[in-house]
């Protein structure tokens, strides 16, 4: 019988026999901790292996991504625990400069097709994007892993989702994957791994690709992998300067379950508090009024992301009384904006632009929202108390720009 894509990628990092259900033990490439969970991690390490050495320094590293930089004094104890900690033992820390730490990742080359990643975000499974098994795990379990370079896993299942059709902007990737959860739910892949095909992926940017494997949390699954296309292939080639080899499910890899999801034509969308999952076709909400729009999260801040807010409101004002804010994932992305002049579009229609990190999708350094604000978000959660005590509704970077210009959907 044949192996799906996670089964070759936990099988090449086992001694034992990988089979969906059985729990097995994964030697570990890259071990992570960020500023959420970090303190916590060094507590563990200095608790329970106090004169041990860590192990594969060059691959054991803090991300401070959350707060940055931190805005409140527990925060700032957080970061400079880590970083203490990380000078004691030899670590490298992506400081507060650094931007979000999968995404660091991603661009450093740490996280490739096949390789084994974990840290303390629950969207470590963002990874799949390019092809690498990423898991968000607690504080002691990074802590045995910083110290063992291993740990276990339970072998998930892997559905299979067809996407039949295709589509064309202004609908993009995150209308895709908000659609998805219309489709199945919250709980619709729960415990799962996830493997995306479909002629739809073909044209997708590195960027939508990212927000389709980064929204598998809130689905409940472990981890999705998009067939890889040419942008995936080149995106990563021109930072790592090596050709991705990735890893593809065999044509007898047994599936739990197959699914088709038909996306023809299909039309932006939008999810309303407070799930989700709460998904329906951005016109059916037109007219709703907005307060403030946040563009950025690990799931919509790329510069794909960005390109396509200052083509829409270039030239252009936001509307009265609505406050635009705007956070890259990354100093890289960050720095691309700078050079192709899109931070004096925003600035010059009235945006907030922050260093990159996390933002307000993490109680984060942008600012958050009040009882009865409502805000248009790009990020990936919009529970009551995840950006504040407004209401946030979910979009696309098209769906948000619009949206600060008019001041409604």
């Amino acid at each position: 019988m044949g192996k799906t894509i996670i089964e070759k990628i936990l099988q090449n990092h086992s001694e034992q026999k990988v089979e969906p259900g059985k729990i097995v033990w994964i030697d570990i490439d890259i071990r992570t901790a960020r500023d959420f969970g970090g303190p916590n991690v060094v507590k563990n390490l200095e608790k329970y292996y106090p004169d041990t050495e860590i192990p594969d320094k060059s691959n054991a590293f803090f991300t401070f991504d959350t707060v940055v930089p931190a805005k409140t004094i527990p925060y700032a104890n957080s970061q400079q625990i880590c970083r203490d900690f990380a000078k004691k033992h030899g670590l490298k820390v992506y400081d507060v400069n650094a931007g979000i730490g999968t995404h660091i990742l991603m661009e450093k080359g740490f996280a490739l097709p096949g390789k084994t990643l974990v840290g303390t975000d629950s969207h470590f499974n963002i990874l799949g994007a390019v092809g690498a098994f990423g898991q968000g795990m607690g504080d002691q379990d990074i802590a045995f892993a910083f110290i063992t370079g291993r740990n276990w896993f339970e072998v998930p299942e892997t559905i299979k989702i067809n996407l039949k059709g295709t589509f064309s902007y202004p609908t993009t990737g995150k209308d895709l994957v908000l659609y998805i959860l219309r489709k199945i739910g919250s709980k619709g892949v729960l415990g799962k791994s996830v493997e995306y095909y479909g002629e739809c992926l073909k044209d997708f940017s590195f960027s939508e690709v990212v927000t389709l494997s980064s929204m598998t949390t809130e689905m409940g699954g472990i981890i999705a992998y998009p067939h890889p296309n040419e942008n995936v292939k080149d995106w990563l080639k021109e930072h790592t300067g090596e050709t991705p080899e990735f890893i593809y499910a065999d044509e007898d890899a047994k599936y739990l379950d197959e699914m088709e999801i038909d996306v023809s034509n299909l039309k932006p969308q939008i999810a309303a508090p407070p799930k989700p999952d709460n998904v329906f076709d951005v016109e059916k909400l037109k007219g709703q009024k907005v307060d403030s729009v946040f563009v950025g999260s690990c799931t919509n801040g790329r510069i794909e992301d960005m390109r396509l807010v200052a083509d829409i409101i270039k030239g252009k004002k936001i509307a009265d009384d609505v406050m635009l804010r705007v956070v890259p994932t990354t100093s890289e992305v960050y720095g691309q904006m700078l050079s192709e002049g899109l931070i004096k579009v925003l600035y010059n229609a009235g945006a907030v632009v922050s260093n990159p990190g996390c933002g307000g999708c993490a109680n984060g350094q942008i600012g958050m929202t009040g009882k009865g604000e409502v805000q248009i978000s790009t990020g990936n959660r919009n529970f009551t108390g995840k950006q504040g005590y407004g209401d946030t509704y979910l979009a696309s970077p098209v769906t948000a720009a619009r949206a600060a210009l008019k001041g409604s959907l």
